[in-house]
């Protein structure tokens, strides 16, 4: 096959990832236009190349998955990240989230539990060429003090309880969307801090695994 043809397939592809987006009820223009400059090629695993482009969850290392491309974007979306803002992800996975988070955020930290995750992810960035996103092996339900607070976080995981940890890292204003396990149903919720203490909105149900806590003893 041709460069040409290989490179016509490649945005045909991209076109249709796009409509699925918008399909999918992803609306945001900025959010749309970042996934589209994150190619989610540069991030799937080698065996499952072939199906990057469409919009599905694919299995990475240590049975963990890359988000579909329509889920990570309704979550960011509900995120409401600006140029501004300094964004916590928890559950690097693949990387694909922060490239994607970085084309709209002035800085991404992103936490990941497997050091062995952790390290390919921050690989894949630099190839990438995302400059302002940093993966570091941590518990990402318990950041490191060091670190700051954030106007955005994102957890990628579902808890039995408001995280604590990452609310306490929440500047004035901030948000936080995560997932909670409730009544044998997963949902999804976003949680502002304000200056009474937080606000929590209800986004429906979801499908994300339960959080482990601690950092792996393998991997």
């Amino acid at each position: 096959m041709s460069a040409e043809l290989t490179a016509g397939a490649e945005v045909e592809q991209r076109a249709a990832l796009l409509l699925q987006l918008r399909r999918a009820g992803v609306r945001n223009v900025a959010i749309m236009r970042a996934i589209e400059r994150a190619p989610r090629l540069l991030f799937a695993p080698h065996r499952f190349r072939d199906l990057a482009d469409r919009d599905m969850a694919l299995p990475i290392d240590c049975g963990q998955s890359m988000p579909s491309a329509a889920d990570l974007g309704r979550r960011i979306e509900a995120l409401r990240v600006t140029p501004e803002h300094r964004v916590l992800e928890v559950g690097s996975g693949s990387g694909y989230a922060a490239a994607v988070l970085a084309q709209l955020a002035r800085e991404v930290i992103s936490l990941e539990r497997y050091a062995s995750l952790a390290a390919e992810a921050s690989a894949r960035l630099a190839s990438a060429g995302v400059m302002n996103a940093r993966v570091i092996h941590a518990d990402g339900l318990e950041p490191p003090a060091e670190l700051g607070a954030f106007e955005r976080i994102i957890l990628h995981v579902a808890t039995r309880d408001t995280p604590a940890g990452l609310v306490e890292r929440l500047a004035l204003g901030g948000v936080l969307v995560f997932a909670r396990v409730g009544q044998g149903q997963t949902r999804s919720i976003r949680l502002e801090r304000t200056g009474e203490g937080v606000r929590e909105t209800d986004l429906g149900p979801c499908r994300l695994p339960l959080a482990a806590a601690g950092l792996a003893a393998r991997l």
